[in-house]
């Protein structure tokens, strides 16, 4: 017969491998409920990079003066609420339609900082900010919902276009 003691509790070691699966556990599901929306404003954003760059390279593209009398529209980049992309995109009356230059998504809202007049970027045959936002310009995006939830992306005064989280 044994007459050793009957353990009448866990160890330490046990104690500490059991917390350290009860948080791995639990920052995965963390991870998993609260980082969608993130992930859908980052992934917003890259649009919105591709769609800026677009309008840009068709305005360098089209050797045209500012004083032609030609249809510029696709040549002046709009941020109007929950659409940014050409004039001529986010004036058209078809949502339906998927136009590569626009984002328009109605749970977001795009703007200008500093806000420029008609929310209207133009550029430069050189693809340079013009006029009002020829020192840079940002465009915040954020969440209609959640307003602290933003990123940005970066025009600076030579045309290049960047992402930021912190602001322009």
């Amino acid at each position: 017969m044994d007459n050793s003691p009957i353990p009448k509790g866990f160890t330490l070691v046990e104690l500490i491998i059991v917390i350290i699966i009860i948080a791995i556990v639990s920052i995965t599901a963390v991870s998993r409920m609260s980082g969608r929306s993130s992930f859908e404003l980052y992934a917003l954003q890259d649009q919105v990079i591709s769609v800026v760059r677009q309008v840009q390279v068709n305005r360098m593209q089209s050797n045209l003066d500012s004083s032609s009398p030609l249809d510029q529209d696709n040549f002046q980049l709009v941020a109007d609420g929950n659409c940014l992309g050409s004039s001529n995109a986010c004036s058209s009356d078809e949502e339906s339609v998927s136009r590569s230059d626009r984002v328009l998504d109605h749970e977001y809202l795009f703007r200008y900082q500093p806000d420029l007049t008609d929310n209207t970027l133009e550029f430069d045959l050189l693809g340079n900010p013009t006029l009002a936002a020829s020192a840079g310009v940002g465009i915040e995006i954020s969440e209609q919902a959640n307003s602290g939830n933003r990123v940005w992306v970066c025009i600076n005064e030579q045309g290049f276009v960047s992402a930021e989280i912190g602001g322009c």
